[in-house]
């Protein structure tokens, strides 16, 4: 394992650079840091994979200073780097959003992609009561003065850890902690300013034409799913799978399982570097 900065303008990126062969770059969730890849890792790195995964600016080991700044140029430096031509992006949720971007704006850079949970940019859904209900809860917490980061954490567990409606208890503790860990923020914390793709993704999906894998759960809150079912239909070379037991961070719930179907995924594909 290799563990350096890249230095971004006004950032600095922590880096975990593992194993050998075909690279494939971990892209985490926004409630999260590389740590969600901990358990998953080793199931590439067997399989003959080199993985490399980052913390984005402001959580973890990664820094910012309070600036505008573009996710997709960054992930571009951390390729130029650690002196990847080409490699398969795995995302979770903002982290797939990520990942769609990029192959938009590179895709020379972009073998494959594997969307887990996987948002994409400028596609709305029409909110069912549920969203609505839990919108609003967060909305609440956003604006609760003083602003409480517990609360919204907690809050977050609930939804994407758990799954909206299901127990606590029904994933393992570690894994709620780590959650809560990872994405209880520090307020004077520097978090920058992201700029998005303009026009998004979802107005663009044409131009994605890597193959991509989409997996959502049925746990997960319920317009993850119908993301998952959007690309499948829209992208010209892309397929979903809905797993019926799982919530948002997957990696997580089920590592095996999902390397398992990554490495399936790949598989086919010509090798890269």
């Amino acid at each position: 394992m290799t563990r350096s900065f890249v230095e971004v303008p006004g950032g600095r990126l922590l880096v975990v650079d593992e194993g050998t062969g075909r690279p494939i770059v971990l892209l985490h969730a926004g409630i999260a840091d590389l740590r969600s890849w901990d358990a998953m890792v080793p199931f590439l790195t067997e399989a003959g994979y080199r993985t490399v995964r980052f913390d984005q600016r402001g959580v973890g080991g990664s820094t910012t200073e309070q600036v505008e700044f573009w996710r997709v140029a960054d992930l571009l430096a951390v390729l130029d780097t650690r002196e990847i031509s080409r490699a398969a992006l795995v995302g979770n949720s903002l982290g797939g959003m990520l990942a769609f971007d990029t192959a938009i704006v590179a895709p020379e850079r972009v073998v494959a992609i594997v969307g887990v949970g996987a948002g994409l940019g400028g596609f709305h859904v029409e909110p069912t009561d549920e969203i609505r209900a839990l919108d609003e809860e967060e909305a609440r917490l956003e604006v609760a003065d003083p602003r409480d980061p517990a609360a919204l954490a907690a809050f977050d567990v609930r939804v994407w850890v758990d799954g909206p409606g299901q127990p606590p208890t029904r994933v393992p503790a570690a894994i709620r902690d780590l959650v809560y860990e990872m994405d209880l923020l520090d307020p004077d914390r520097h978090q920058g300013e992201a700029r998005r793709l303009e026009p998004p993704a979802a107005d663009r999906l044409s131009e994605l034409r890597c193959p991509i894998l989409a997996v959502a759960g049925e746990l997960d809150v319920s317009d993850v799913v119908v993301t998952a079912r959007h690309l499948a239909a829209n992208a010209p070379n892309a397929r979903a799978i809905v797993w019926p037991d799982v919530a948002h961070m997957i990696s997580m719930e089920q590592p095996e399982r999902l390397a398992t179907a990554i490495v399936e995924f790949l598989a086919p594909l010509e090798r890269w570097s």
